[in-house]
């Protein structure tokens, strides 16, 4: 059973930084692009940062550049998104997610985790 599982969600104030984690299980993604979305209530699922299957390749929204750090570690099978400069509008939940159907910046992956909640608060 493929699986994704993120962690290192939570309540920050703003400027703080958190680290998220995205394990995956059940085969290797090592030849995958990987992402990072988030999804706020009441707004679509949006693009946060993607990275290439060897790391070489990142990508991110205009809204987190140079902000936040998507990195990976093939041989554990993990993605992480550094997050810094937290934003009371970064509040949303970030969903993990690898080998995109169409383009890296769409949400159409073929695996996806289950979220984990960041809350910045003012």
């Amino acid at each position: 059973q493929v699986q994704l599982v993120e962690s290192g969600g939570g309540l920050v104030q703003a400027g703080g930084s958190l680290r998220l984690s995205c394990a995956a299980s059940g085969r290797t993604f090592s030849s995958d692009t990987m992402g990072w979305f988030r999804q706020a209530p009441g707004k679509d699922r949006e693009f946060v940062a993607a990275i290439s299957w060897n790391g070489g390749r990142t990508y991110y929204a205009d809204s987190v550049k140079g902000r936040f750090t998507i990195s990976r570690d093939n041989a554990k099978n993990t993605v992480y998104l550094q997050a810094n400069s937290l934003k009371p509008e970064d509040t949303a939940v970030y969903y993990c997610a690898a080998n995109p159907s169409t383009s890296y910046y769409t949400p159409v992956y073929a695996y996806w985790g289950q979220g984990t909640q960041v809350t910045v608060s003012s």
